[in-house]
């Protein structure tokens, strides 16, 4: 993922399943853990320690939750948990409005990334630097779907600018293939991955930012409505092992990249420094006042985004797209 969006991005990877946690000898054997399958929206990735560390550290198991990863398609977690058939999965915002357009009761209950991620990134030489220098210039962009999309419309709708105003290319997720050959001018990224990419194989670039110009909601825990009326204690209690997993990656970056890998096949022989900075940029992302709480305005802004894009026909309830009432 490049961190696409763990939004509605393909993954290139078979579902990993988690280490099962730790047991202790007693002589009160305890209750079962309730077993659980998390759609992850993407495959394995540092972007995900702080998930990782709730697991290494026994976290889930203390809330009597044990946790199996899927990193399947993020449109499979959501039809999924919209028809109850599981709990949770991780989600953008956008996709949460867009399926209860359609009727699959949502509910986001923890906003994990506080700041969209969303970038257009130019060469800096290109002198690529706000919406307005895209006037007439070429914009890769993995398809006309997902967050890339609903980024790259807000940036635009945020600066007054017509849909046209650049050539729109899709190219599926080559963005940093497709800047460094010159196939395009600029591209939609995501702030906390491509670019640094794209500086270690020597392309300093210019950053447009969606959070620079509009708050949005980004991706999160979602449950459902059935969930919630039958099950409350489950989401506080999943709710709580995600805030200390959270809590501990943004705190103790270098020792939550130890822990991403016992579950990122590949991290070992992957460049380390750079996937560094990728979790440290990502922790900026992460960062709030109050850890997972979701900002109106942010629900607000993206409700206007999908009204304007066409993605959404009619005005919805925003208030019933999310919670805050289950945070730790």
């Amino acid at each position: 993922m490049q961190l696409r969006s763990m939004l509605s991005l393909p993954v290139a990877a078979l579902a990993l399943v988690a280490c099962r946690g730790f047991s202790t000898v007693s002589q009160d054997p305890s209750p079962e853990p309730t077993h659980i399958r998390l759609p992850m929206g993407y495959i394995p990735n540092v972007q995900y320690a702080p998930f990782y560390i709730a697991v290494d550290r026994g976290y889930f198991l203390e809330e009597g939750i044990e946790v199996e990863f899927d990193y399947s398609f993020e449109t499979d977690g959501v039809q999924l948990v919209g028809a109850n058939q599981l709990p949770f999965a991780l989600v953008s915002g956008e996709q949460v409005l867009l399926a209860r357009a359609q009727g699959l009761p949502l509910v986001y209950v923890y906003a994990w990334w506080q700041d969209y991620p969303v970038a257009i990134a130019a060469p800096q030489e290109k002198g690529i630097r706000t919406p307005e220098d895209l006037v007439g210039k070429r914009v890769g962009i993995p398809g006309l779907f997902g967050a890339s999309y609903i980024g790259y419309r807000a940036i635009l709708g945020a600066a007054g600018l017509p849909d046209d105003v650049a050539i729109l290319d899709s190219i599926g997720f080559n963005q940093v293939e497709a800047l460094l050959a010159g196939q395009a001018d600029a591209v939609v990224i995501y702030a906390n991955n491509e670019p640094i990419q794209l500086e270690a194989q020597g392309m300093p670039v210019s950053l447009i930012r969606v959070a620079d110009y509009v708050r949005l909601a980004s991706n999160g825990l979602v449950t459902n409505e059935a969930t919630l009326a039958a099950n409350p204690d489950l989401v506080r209690g999943m709710l709580r092992a995600v805030a200390r997993g959270l809590e501990e990656a943004i705190a103790h970056p270098e020792a939550a990249f130890e822990v991403c890998l016992k579950f990122v096949e590949g991290l070992e022989q992957a460049d380390q420094t750079v996937q560094m900075k990728v979790l440290r940029a990502s922790i900026d992302f992460w960062r709030a006042e109050r850890l997972g709480f979701s900002q109106p305005e942010a629900w607000e802004n993206m409700h206007q985004v999908l009204l304007q894009a066409g993605l959404l026909t009619q005005p919805l309830d925003v208030t019933e797209a999310y919670s805050n009432e289950y945070l730790p």
